[in-house]
C-alpha cells in the first residue's frame, strides 16, 4: 500500500487507472479497494481527488491562477474545481489562497499514520490571523510525568465536571456566551515537570460579568495554523485527537516553514461538530500559535 500512495504522489497530476493500482499491489481490483479505503480511511478515487487539492492549495497559495490549476489537476470547469476544494476543506479557495500553508503537503507515511492511530490523513491547515480575544473558565491541574517535553497533552475528559457535562453547562449558563464552542487551552510552563495546567472555557463577551469561581484569559493576538481531526465515529474521537497532536508535531512542524509561537496559547476548539447525537461522524479543531522559521 505505500508503494500504492508514493505512486499515486509521483503521479499526482496524470490520469490514475484503479486496475492498474491494483495491478502494481498484486490484488484483484474488488480487493484492493478494500484493502486501500482500509489502511488510508478513503476510498481509492477519494483519496485521490483530496490529495490532488492538496497540491493544488500549495500552488494556491504561491499565486497560480484556479482555472489553470484546476486544469492542471484534472478538474474539466473552474466551477467543479471550487466545488470539489469547499468540500474538502471546508472553505472555498478564495479564503484558503490567503490563509493557505506556504508548505508542499507532507509525504505520507501509512506505517507513521497507523501508529499515530488518527482515524485517516490529516489535511493541510489553515492559517489564520487572529485578534486578541477572551475566555473564561475552570482550571484543571493533572499530575503526570515528563509534561514539560510534551504540549500535546489531551483535555482530559474523564475529570469531575466534565465527564458529566455539569462544568460546561455551568459555562453557557453563566456566561451565555454569543459563540458556541469550548477550548481547551494548555496552561502549563516548562518549570513544571510533573504537573499539567489546562482551562476548559468559552467565549468571555465584552461587559459580561464574572462569576465567583470562574479564571479569565485573555488570548493575545497570533497567527494560527488550524488543523481538522480526521471525521471519525465517536469511539475513536479521543485517538483520533492524540493521533492528530503527533502527527502536527512530529510530522507537519519538522517538515513546514513553521514554527511555534511561544508567546501565545495552543488550544483544542470543540464546537457542534462534535456532537455525536447529531453527527454519524465528528471532528474537532487544534490551533497551534505560528511563526515563520528563521
Amino acid at each position: 500500500m505505500q508503494q500504492i500512495i508514493d505512486y499515486i504522489e509521483d503521479h499526482i497530476r496524470d490520469e490514475i487507472d484503479p486496475e492498474n493500482l491494483a495491478k502494481i499491489a498484486g490484488y484483484s481490483p474488488y480487493h484492493f479497494y478494500r484493502v486501500f479505503q482500509k489502511h488510508t480511511g478513503y476510498t481509492l478515487m477519494d483519496y485521490v481527488v483530496k490529495r490532488r487539492l492538496q497540491y493544488a492549495l500549495h500552488e494556491l497559495v504561491h499565486g497560480k491562477k484556479v482555472i489553470q490549476i484546476a486544469m492542471d489537476y484534472g478538474f474539466d470547469t473552474h466551477a467543479g474545481f471550487t466545488k470539489a476544494f469547499k468540500k474538502c476543506f471546508g472553505s472555498p479557495p478564495s479564503l484558503y489562497k490567503i490563509h493557505g500553508p506556504k508548505s508542499l503537503p507532507q509525504k505520507l507515511d501509512l506505517i507513521s499514520i497507523h501508529q499515530k492511530n488518527t482515524g485517516g490523513i490529516v489535511l493541510q491547515p489553515m492559517i489564520v490571523n487572529r485578534p486578541a480575544f477572551t475566555v473564561a473558565g475552570k482550571t484543571f491541574e493533572i499530575n503526570m510525568g515528563n509534561v514539560s517535553y510534551t504540549r500535546d497533552a489531551p483535555a482530559f475528559w474523564d475529570q469531575e465536571g466534565l465527564a458529566d457535562g455539569s462544568i460546561e453547562r455551568l459555562l453557557y449558563k453563566s456566561l451565555s456566551p454569543k459563540k458556541h464552542g469550548e477550548y481547551c487551552i494548555n496552561l502549563g510552563n516548562t518549570k513544571l515537570e510533573d504537573k499539567f495546567i489546562y482551562l476548559f472555557a468559552v467565549d468571555l463577551d465584552k461587559d459580561t460579568s464574572l462569576p465567583d469561581g470562574l479564571t479569565p484569559l485573555q488570548i493575545p493576538a497570533a497567527t494560527y495554523a488550524v488543523f481538522r481531526t480526521p471525521l471519525v465515529v465517536v469511539e475513536k474521537f479521543a485517538s483520533a485527537i492524540k493521533g492528530t497532536w503527533r502527527y502536527i508535531l512530529e510530522d507537519w512542524f519538522p517538515q513546514s516553514s513553521y514554527e511555534v509561537d511561544e508567546d501565545s496559547f495552543d488550544f483544542e476548539y470543540y464546537d457542534e461538530h462534535c456532537h455525536y447525537w447529531d453527527y454519524e461522524k465528528v471532528y474537532m479543531e487544534i490551533h497551534i500559535p505560528i511563526k515563520e522559521r528563521v
